[in-house]
């Protein structure tokens, strides 16, 4: 009899976390490494949030809260999603969890059964699927290539929809992709889905307040409120407000998935951290107009991005409508050799051998799910960003 459990044959470990951890390794050998592979901002939290943080320790704010979530953090979530979305969400219909990624594993493993499928649009982010897995479900990726600049089309769901599927997991703007659908694009898929009233839309708002241009962000229960009583809309503090390693993420539903997603929380980690809700009240009431700013800084980073990485050879990159991601296209790169003697025959060896030869990390796009593209993060220096283009550059110029 195996001791590890057969589900854990189903999973792998993060791949972002891991080239995460490789980019570490290699700095702490003395190698020079520009590291493109993390998904959090390079800005500090806030100092109004830290200062409540702080004023939470000094309060004694420090003993066990309510499972899913101190009251005032309740109702400040529901008052942002008045605010911001349109959407109303009592407190009893709002779950608090350890980061963003506990509210959504909370959500499968407390709906799916075995053969219950989940509609995923790839490419997704690298947790999606295994959360799946590890629920008990069947993850269904639908490949929305370069074409459809990696949306997913009201087509491809209609196919894609079974008498077995229960969730379609939705991200906009997308990690890995940066890409985010307009409000025709997203009514559209809202259409298709108010057809089959058994499938219920998890929706990762999580890059909400990370949109460029003109572009408005919209969520799938505000567009269209018929799917509201269907939809579980998740977000956090982590990304828009620099406060990744606080570990704060909520999701707002129907009252009954709220509650035995509490259950499943009770009897995991319980509840969040105290400290770390209490900053995360000040988040959400307190002053907001360091967004527009960090906003802008973001803007910046991704023309520079994209405008460099188009002049890089094979590489196809599209300017995407948000987070802090691009996705290049590096069809013009398999089949090649580097200076270093590396066979580039998949987007896996070409990061391998980025990393290796120019001490580039970033993080390869099977590991999302499409191929062959890379992910980049900008969320970086510029000085930092624009050399390791440069290396990208060169890099690719070097390929026979």
């Amino acid at each position: 009899m195996a001791f590890i459990s057969d589900t854990l044959a189903r999973v792998k470990p993060s791949p972002t976390i891991a080239v995460t951890n490789k980019a570490r390794e290699l700095k702490a050998q003395g190698k020079d490494i520009i590291g493109l592979g993390a998904g959090e901002p390079d800005f500090d939290t806030p100092d109004n949030i830290k200062a409540a943080g702080k004023r939470a320790i000094d309060e004694g704010k420090t003993k066990y809260t309510a499972v899913d979530g101190i009251p005032e953090l309740k109702e400040a979530i529901s008052a942002k999603f008045a605010r911001e979305n349109g959407l109303t969400y009592k407190p009893n219909q709002i779950t608090v969890g350890t980061g963003g990624k506990q509210t959504l594993y909370n959500a499968l493993m407390a709906t799916l059964n075995p053969g219950d499928e989940v509609i995923i649009p790839a490419p997704y982010w690298v947790s999606y699927p295994d959360m799946v897995l590890l629920a008990g479900g069947t993850p269904v990726p639908v490949e929305c290539g370069l074409a459809s600049n990696f949306k997913l089309t009201p087509a491809q769901l209609e196919a894609a929809i079974t008498p077995k599927t229960k969730w379609f997991i939705f991200n906009s703007p997308s990690n890995p992709t940066g890409a985010a659908y307009s409000l025709s694009e997203l009514k559209a898929l809202t259409d298709v889905l108010l057809k089959h009233p058994q499938v219920w839309i998890m929706s990762d708002d999580m890059y909400e307040h990370l949109v460029f241009d003109d572009f408005k962000f919209v969520s799938p229960a505000e567009i269209e409120p018929r799917l509201y009583d269907r939809t579980l809309t998740c977000n956090g503090v982590s990304k828009a407000y620099a406060m990744t390693g606080w570990r704060i993420g909520y999701a707002a539903g129907p009252e009954a998935l709220i509650k035995a997603m509490g259950t499943i929380q009770s009897q995991s980690t319980s509840n969040p951290c105290s400290v770390a809700q209490y900053a995360a009240v000040e988040a959400l009431n307190g002053p907001q107009d360091f967004l527009a700013e960090n906003k802008k800084t973001f803007q910046r980073r991704r023309d520079l991005v994209v405008s460099m990485l188009n002049q890089a050879k094979g590489i196809k990159c599209p300017r995407p409508e948000g987070a802090f991601y691009v996705y290049p296209d590096i069809a013009g790169c398999i089949g090649k050799t580097s200076e270093g003697g590396a066979k580039i025959a998949s987007d896996e060896d070409f990061a391998s051998a980025l990393l290796e030869e120019t001490g580039v990390a970033v993080v390869f796009g099977a590991a999302f799910g499409l191929s062959p593209n890379f992910r980049v993060s900008y969320a970086t220096s510029d000085a930092a960003l624009e050399e390791a283009c440069r290396r990208i550059q060169t890099f690719c110029a070097g390929l026979r």
